[in-house]
């Protein structure tokens, strides 16, 4: 007795001894993650920026079809930029989720023992990390995962990558439409799962998904139902389906379930553009079945953006060929 007593003893402390190895090698891994320094392209570009002008054309005609738009006369190009970026934010990239409906700081995650991360205070006000933001510090955050010092940032810019200068213009515009709050937000925690699932590589900062010298597109597409539209769009969703979209396992939250494929293989392949338009919109499928986080975020977005970018999406996703899920 005495002896099996010893060996379960031994055997408990070689496990612990085993965990508290792999529990250090994690904690060393995720915090080296976090602790690089990452150089991106330098950019410049104007708050608010100016309606695209057509080749040939007089100076100061605006591109006939485009999102942007000619500025009526009369209208304050500020108030113009202002009211796009509210309808990018508030239909497209869903900014509130993480920085607040002030933009004062929200939360990212709270789901210890993976993490808790919180969207920080993008107002002017005291503990905001964007009140000195130049255009090129906006660039590297939103669209890079890069923060002012270098160092990746838990922001997800492989949704944003594809944004135009134009559009992160309008964004910065309505951002700084609000009043600044003061608000300091809590930095990142790791909880130990979190820390394993990033020393395997299963989880990582965007930064690392990101093409850091790729030029940006100074304008976004005409906004019809085309499937070059649809691309642009649905570039917001490759953080969940992949960059070509066959969708899998997410990351982040495990309670999750796997993307959906969005590709010939996947179900949209069988869809009608009016049960796409309601699935988006409603988060009800055609059998009554609900859709489950993370997409229940995406329903309060969809219902704001507009019949022609649902359609321009529904083309885009209808075009592509077959290709299985490679998890």
């Amino acid at each position: 007795m005495k002896t099996l007593l010893r060996f379960a003893g031994g055997l408990v402390l070689l496990v612990l001894l085993v965990l508290g190895v792999g529990y250090f090698w994690a904690s060393r891994a995720a915090a080296s993650t976090f602790d690089r320094t990452i150089t991106t392209h330098e950019v410049d570009f104007p708050v608010p920026y100016p309606a695209p002008v057509m080749a040939g054309a007089a100076e100061g005609e605006a591109a006939e079809g485009s999102l942007a738009g000619a500025e009526e006369d009369g209208v304050d190009p500020l108030a113009a930029a202002v009211a796009r970026g509210e309808h990018l934010v508030r239909a497209r990239y869903a900014c509130a989720d993480c920085h607040g409906e002030d933009f004062s700081g929200g939360v990212m995650m709270d789901a210890m023992p993976v993490a808790r991360a919180f969207g920080p205070n993008l107002t002017g006000g005291e503990g905001s990390p964007v009140a000195s933001f130049s255009p090129a510090d906006w660039d590297r955050a939103v669209r890079h995962g890069v923060g002012g010092d270098g160092r990746p940032l838990i922001m997800p810019s492989e949704d944003f990558q594809r944004m135009s200068d134009q559009e992160l213009s309008d964004i910065v515009a309505y951002i700084n439409s609000f009043p600044a709050v003061d608000n300091e937000t809590e930095p990142l925690t790791l909880g130990p799962i979190g820390k394993f699932l990033i020393a395997r590589g299963a989880l990582r900062p965007s930064a690392d998904g990101v093409d850091h010298d790729e030029a940006h597109e100074p304008y976004p597409p005409s906004a019809a139902p085309t499937e070059v539209f649809g691309a642009h769009l649905a570039a917001a969703c490759v953080g969940c389906h992949k960059e070509d979209y066959t969708g899998g396992e997410i990351g982040g939250d495990p309670s999750w379930p796997p993307a959906a494929n969005l590709t010939a293989a996947g179900p949209v392949a069988d869809m009608s553009l009016d049960d796409f338009s309601s699935i988006l919109r409603t988060g009800v499928r055609p059998d009554g079945t609900e859709l489950l986080e993370p997409m229940t975020y995406v329903v309060p977005l969809a219902r704001r953006m507009t019949d022609v970018e649902v359609e321009a999406l529904y083309r885009f996703f209808r075009s592509l060929p077959a290709r299985e899920t490679d998890d």
